[in-house]
């Protein structure tokens, strides 16, 4: 797993940028690995719509439980989808109540919609808004991309489209 580098940053006493980390962030989950058939790296998440910003983080935020998505808030997170013969497969299809926007930055990566499916490559920016969805690496080597996850709501309008019961992965 390549766990990326985080920086973070903050204040010092007299109010001056400092760098308060550097390296490697935890990853304190079982998403990763071949039988995973990918690698999710947790960044940095904050559970307000709206973060404070302070002086100082009020705590490590990779030190939850994890989710796919926090019940509120922001989460970015580096995915590294395996390709078939690292023991990559097709995600399931699933749907999550967040504003996602998706960069991918290495390789090649299939987003399969209900309806069609969009080959994307290094560079090409997602922007997914609660749409039913898969990811499917077909290449031979790693996929990489960010994923910004914001927390999101479901208007009645599309509420009344979707299937009952909604079932969602959180």
């Amino acid at each position: 797993m390549s766990k990326g580098r985080r920086v973070v940053t903050g204040h010092d006493a007299n109010g001056k940028s400092i760098v308060l980390s550097d390296g490697t962030p935890p990853q304190n989950h079982p998403m990763h690995g071949e039988a995973v058939g990918a690698d999710f790296v947790e960044m940095w998440s904050t559970p307000e719509a709206v973060p404070t910003l302070a002086s100082l983080p009020e705590s490590e935020p990779n030190d939850r439980a994890f989710t796919i998505m926090p019940a509120s808030g922001h989460l970015l997170r580096v995915i590294e989808i395996y390709p078939p013969r690292m023991g990559g497969h097709r995600t399931v299809m699933h749907r999550t109540r967040t504003l996602d926007y998706v960069v991918v930055i290495e390789g090649e990566i299939v987003l399969v919609l209900s309806d069609s499916e969009v080959v994307l490559r290094p560079g090409d920016v997602v922007v997914q808004r609660g749409t039913d969805h898969a990811w499917e690496n077909r290449g031979d080597g790693v996929a990489r991309m960010a994923f910004f996850h914001i927390a999101g709501e479901f208007s009645d309008e599309l509420l009344a489209k979707l299937p009952e019961p909604l079932e969602l992965m959180e």
